[in-house]
């Protein structure tokens, strides 16, 4: 046994655990599929737009074909390096609300409510405007303010505030309701993942790093994981340890390693040709994501990314503010502005999020418009529709099907047909009329609550938050008991955004660190 512990994927999750382990005591291999974080888009925040869709970072998954995007197939981005999606992501900084995780505890899932979770939170978080009740500050992972300002962006702010949202400075108390502009991970203008969080600080620990380390299978003897495959280099090799293996691999690939190992739904995993070592169901269902909507409005006299950024001059000067300052452009999260409201006004709690940014494209990935104008995204935060992934084949190199679902219940769609008309309402307010905005994403020919289900499904995309596919519960049917432990399965805990049993309401990033911040306590009081 050459090591205590082995985590699988050294994503936001496991690098979290890993550092944590090690700094305990522990002799610690984390393997990492995907090389190091040394490609400078990585750090610089607008090089998301680099990393994502890039095989040196992404995974490169699309999702199946989806009725509810009518007919469509998304690019469905996982971090493929150190850091995993904390290396890609937005870095938004938000919990969720306390009734998320209260909720994970009225099912049963005792020690997960928010005053469980709200220590672990502040335990690794450093907060620029210090502690407080509800912030920590001196751990890892910074929390910053942006460095940038829009004009318009305060505009949206006043309409919404005339629509009647509050303004607010903190969505991160347990009741996110309001209008205000994101914290970010973010440290001096350069992104913060959390390779550079929290692994860094445990290289003079036992903890021993393998990139370009594909796990191919966990190693099972016994009804117990005792370790894993993995092939670094063209070589399959094996790796042993005395205490839990970790799998960390997210909510997509911790799913196709059980699963290529045996462990998952038995029919298809026979027609796989793969020996099952033991049937469960769960190990793939469950899938939840917040599905974005985007609507866009083309903008007069407004000063916007569209119009500074599409001349050389323009990114230049944009370059050169970064270069001097580590502000402007080049610091920009992929959204600056957000509001959290309820889709129907009999809601205890928002179940709407809007991310608000100074510009508009046709798609990810594709050049700006040549016109001033802004968008507007609007999320449903507790979506009904459930999907799965599913391995296709019995090799790990193989992406499996993601197939989210979206759209799927008439619940959801009643929420986006509310989603849409709420922004416009929003973006009809006096603040914003200086602009005349003019809608052109989905378009004022969508009126109906037909026409505004089929609009949806034509700008609806992934926000990039799957979650659930290995979920916790008190129920038998649950792939893990409410201290991670696979059920019927020793020696394996997962630990990523897999375990949600329902999504939280915002962005996942930080919720997959503080489980992995109790998956440590866990694993470490267990011995």
């Amino acid at each position: 046994m050459d090591w205590d512990h082995i985590v699988v994927g050294a994503g936001s999750a496991g690098s979290v655990i890993a550092s944590r382990l090690a700094r305990a005591g522990r002799k610690v291999l984390l393997l990492e599929a995907g090389g190091r974080d040394s490609y400078h888009w990585i750090h610089i925040p607008m090089g998301y737009l680099y990393c994502i869709n890039n095989p040196r970072t992404d995974w490169m998954y699309r999702t199946a074909e989806e009725d509810g995007l009518n007919g469509r197939s998304l690019i469905y981005p996982r971090g493929k390096v150190l850091g995993g999606c904390s290396s890609i992501n937005g870095m938004l900084y938000l919990r969720g609300q306390a009734a998320d995780y209260d909720g994970w505890r009225q099912m049963g899932c005792i020690g997960w409510g928010w005053d469980d979770v709200l220590p672990l939170f502040k335990r690794s978080e450093d907060y620029v405007e210090g502690p407080s009740e509800m912030h920590g500050a001196g751990g890892e992972w910074r929390v910053d303010n942006q460095r940038l300002h829009w004009d318009v962006l305060d505009d949206w702010i006043a309409a919404a505030e005339a629509w009647g949202l509050a303004r607010t400075d903190d969505f991160n108390t347990g009741n996110n309701e309001g209008v205000g502009y994101f914290r970010v991970n973010q440290r001096r203008g350069w992104r913060l993942n959390t390779a550079r969080a929290f692994l860094e600080p445990a290289r003079n620990y036992a903890l021993k790093i393998e990139t370009n380390a594909m796990t191919r299978r966990l190693l099972i003897e016994d009804g117990k994981v005792v370790g894993v495959e993995y092939e670094k280099n063209g070589a399959v090799r094996q790796a042993r340890c005395g205490g839990d293996v970790i799998l960390s691999a997210g909510a997509i690939g911790s799913v196709q390693v059980l699963q290529l190992s045996g462990l998952g739904p038995a029919a298809h995993l026979q027609s796989h040709g793969i020996a099952v070592e033991r049937d469960i169901p769960g190990v793939g269902a469950n899938l939840q994501d917040h599905l974005q909507l985007r609507c866009a409005w083309r903008l007069t006299g407004a000063k916007t990314l569209n119009t500074m950024a599409n001349s050389w001059l323009g990114k230049a000067k944009i370059g050169l503010e970064y270069m001097a300052t580590r502000s402007g452009p080049m610091s920009m999260a992929p959204s600056q502005l957000g509001a959290f409201s309820k889709s129907r006004p009999d809601l205890e709690t928002p179940d709407l999020e809007y991310h608000v940014q100074p510009l508009s494209l046709e798609a990810f990935g594709q050049p700006l418009h040549d016109f001033p104008a802004m968008t507007a995204s609007v999320c449903n935060l507790r979506p009904e529709s459930r999907g799965h992934v599913r391995i296709t084949s019995p090799h790990a190199k193989d992406a499996p099907e993601i197939a989210p679902n979206y759209l799927s219940t008439e619940g959801d769609r009643a929420v986006a047909i509310a989603a849409i008309r709420q922004v416009r309402a929003i973006m009809a307010q006096a603040p914003l009329a200086k602009y005349d905005p003019q809608e052109i994403k989905p378009g004022l020919s969508a009126q109906s609550d037909a026409e505004l289900v089929r609009a949806a499904g034509d700008v609806g995309t992934t926000i990039f938050h799957p979650v659930g596919t290995v979920r916790m519960g008190a129920d038998e049917a649950a792939p893990l008991d409410p201290h991670l432990r696979l059920r019927g399965v020793g020696g394996l805990r997962v630990v990523d955004a897999s375990v949600m049993p329902t999504i939280t309401s915002g962005n996942t990033n930080s919720p997959t660190i503080m489980i992995a911040e109790k998956a440590s306590d866990l694993v470490l009081g267990a011995a």
